[in-house]
């Protein structure tokens, strides 16, 4: 069709129903005869086996509908926290997002973090409130916590009549246009003479300045509904293509693509969904692959309508669609020129294991299968050690482990276990200092690297600065340091990655004859690990912002337990019998709570948590991490290994 293209996101945390509003968004514009349901395995979004047996969506889920013209590219992301990743790739495509509350549970940790998001990328975003029918549900309540925690630009659409029942109704607020001319009196000259002289405003005038208000996030209009009764359906679905934008584009400019999603069909082979914000894309088109890594030619675009595939050939400014024969490509990348759009980390994996294959001999098969759901996922960061052969993943939660374990026999037959996950700590230098290396032997080879580490502040991350001149050290070689400081650095000296610390490169030198290409990829790890030797690292450990509610007669024991997990904690809010407390814990020591919070309360209790940071670990807290592969300081194996590895 031509017309408008809409890339919509729903958004929600756990259990607030975004799968259900999808389901009803699908029936309601004439896409599906019947809305699936999330208890019964029937969803058009749930797909994969294991989401429909969970009842939770693991993967985002693209499907398009037709609605007035406009046709609405829907991403149903996941809820649950261990599937951030997903969410954080999607959240990179999008025009608009639907942000769906419980009216029981209100605004969440989970909710806070999205809005928190949409807000940072500057998403035009419509707010539901959902579950209206539930009994415990506080409208007035939901959109207070809307307001002190989120934004006080609301703008309620409709007024819910018998709320908390089964016979509860969605009906229009009466005052609504009245609140929207008493909001656009603020933002528009015009509509703000005729507010104070209470002059009559044309419908259609003041939509136009809704629209404006929300694309530019200065208002977010409330929507109310019971999805799984299916009120309130078509007021929403008229509010996504009256309200929020479209997308733009230019059809003749340079290519800008980003792949949200990656998954693998066994007939086809590699599919990259994707979205196109400039120029175009075609069957049979050499696209430029990341990195400058050459090109792959594509050999078939299609659109999803749920499970059902349509071959388009075609891809413009605004679409959406999975195109095949890009091998290369990895879920996050970026093709042609990045679009103008801030990221946003949702996903930080805290948790690493080993995997282990339960038949030895499909020890290949498991790391060619982890390898292409890593290329699905890339913060599994999977790791291969030869010289051990162990295989490392990282990992956000236990579920995202029960998933994937499913998924590996499921999807590759092949049966896999993983070790107890333990903690992600990183490490940071504890001073300046410097580390040299000079690789003259054996030759021929010729490559001198003298690096000065400093510590940054937390959460700085990686910096890197070279004060020598072209002249000393050709730039071609100053580069290769810094292309060797990512994997130099994922294991400091007690084994953690290495963080908030900023290398410069202070001398170095080559040979006009004997200096390889190479030579500076295998000095740089040494100077790096002699430079944290000379500074001496401290040990960091993640953590989590949780918030509890349970009833009020629990709250010593859990303020007890608080402390014995070294937990810093706000004071509690009481209400009606129950309490609301917020804590940082270390992910150390908290890690197992979540179970045991669900059995204290007997499964009435609330626990949300989100990522918090990393912090300095206490005296004889944390543990270091052996040592994977070889040690650099292990001077005479690390350059046969190195080279070796490079030839």
């Amino acid at each position: 069709m031509k017309g408008p293209i809409l890339n919509l996101g729903i958004l929600a945390h756990a259990d607030a129903g975004k799968t259900t509003v999808t389901e009803q968004l699908l029936l309601r514009s004439g896409s599906i005869r019947q809305a699936g349901s999330v208890d019964d395995g029937t969803t058009h979004t749930d797909w994969l086996e294991v989401e429909r047996r969970r009842g939770i969506s693991v993967r985002a889920a693209s499907i398009s509908l037709e609605y007035k013209g406009v046709r609405v590219n829907l991403i149903d992301t996941p809820g649950h926290v261990d599937f951030l990743g997903e969410v954080e790739r999607s959240l990179t495509v999008l025009d608009g997002a639907v942000l769906v509350l419980s009216a029981v549970e209100g605004v969440q940790a989970q909710t806070r973090l999205l809005w928190r998001a949409l807000e940072k990328m500057g998403i035009p975003t419509l707010l539901v409130v959902n579950k209206v029918d539930r009994t415990g549900c506080d409208i007035p309540g939901v959109l207070e916590q809307l307001r002190q925690e989120c934004t006080t630009q609301l703008l309620p659409a409709q007024q819910v009549e018998e709320a908390g029942s089964d016979s509860c109704q969605v009906l229009p607020l009466e005052s609504f246009w009245e609140d929207a001319l008493a909001w656009a009196a603020d933002y528009d000259q015009e509509l703000a003479e005729a507010y104070l002289e209470e002059r009559p405003v044309p419908r259609e005038r003041l939509l136009q300045a809704l629209r404006e208000g929300v694309a530019q996030r200065q208002v977010f209009p409330v929507l109310f509904a019971s999805a799984k009764g299916g009120k309130g359906m078509e007021a929403l679905l008229e509010g996504v293509v009256t309200l929020l934008p479209p997308a733009g584009g230019q059809e003749g400019g340079a290519l800008s693509a980003v792949v949200y999603q990656v998954d693998h069909d066994p007939a086809m082979g590699k599919a990259a969904h994707l979205r196109v914000f400039s120029g175009t894309l075609e069957n049979r088109d050499s696209v430029p692959l990341p990195q400058g890594d050459g090109t792959q030619k594509i050999t078939q675009i299609r659109r999803f309508y749920g499970q059902k595939a349509v071959d388009v050939g075609r891809l413009g400014p605004g679409e959406v669609g999975a195109v095949y024969g890009l091998s290369a490509v990895r879920a996050g990348d970026v093709l042609g020129e990045a679009p103008p759009r801030p990221a946003c980390q949702l996903a930080v994996p805290l948790l690493q294991v080993q995997a282990f294959a339960q038949e030895p001999d499909k020890l290949p098969a498991l790391v060619e299968a982890l390898q292409e759901l890593s290329q699905e996922d890339p913060l599994l960061d999977l790791e291969w050690v030869p010289e051990s052969r162990e295989l490392h993943l990282r990992i956000t939660g236990k579920i995202q482990l029960e998933v994937l374990t499913e998924r590996i026999q499921q999807r590759y037959g092949l049966a896999v276990s993983f070790s107890e996950p333990t903690v992600i700590y990183k490490e940071t230098p504890a001073s300046a200092a410097q580390g040299e290396e000079v690789y003259l032997a054996p030759k021929p080879c010729w490559a001198v690297v003298r690096l000065l580490v400093e510590p940054l502040t937390r959460g700085s991350g990686i910096q890197f600065e070279s004060v020598i001149k072209e002249k000393e050290l050709p730039y071609r070689y100053q580069n290769h340091v810094r292309q060797s400081l990512p994997e130099a650095l994922r294991q400091g000296r007690k084994g953690w990655e290495v963080t908030d610390a900023k290398f410069t490169l202070i001398g170095g030198q080559h040979h006009h004859v004997h200096t390889h290409p190479l030579d500076f990829f295998v000095a740089t790890p040494v100077a790096v690990q002699r430079a944290l030797v000379n500074s001496g690292t401290l040990l960091l450990e993640p953590m989590v912002r949780v918030t509890l509610s349970a009833q009020e007669e629990l709250l010593g024991k859990v303020i007890r337990d608080m402390v014995a997990m070294r937990g810093a904690f706000d004071t509690p809010i009481l209400h009606q019998g129950t309490f609301t407390l917020e804590a940082d814990l270390p992910v150390a020591t908290s890690l197992d709570y979540p179970t045991a919070f669900r059995s204290m309360t007997s499964g009435k209790g609330v626990y949300a948590s989100a990522f918090l940071g990393y912090q300095e670990c206490p005296p004889g807290e944390g543990k270091e991490a052996p040592r994977r592969g070889v040690d650099p300081l292990d001077h005479a194996k690390w350059i046969l290994t190195a080279r070796s590895a490079m030839q």
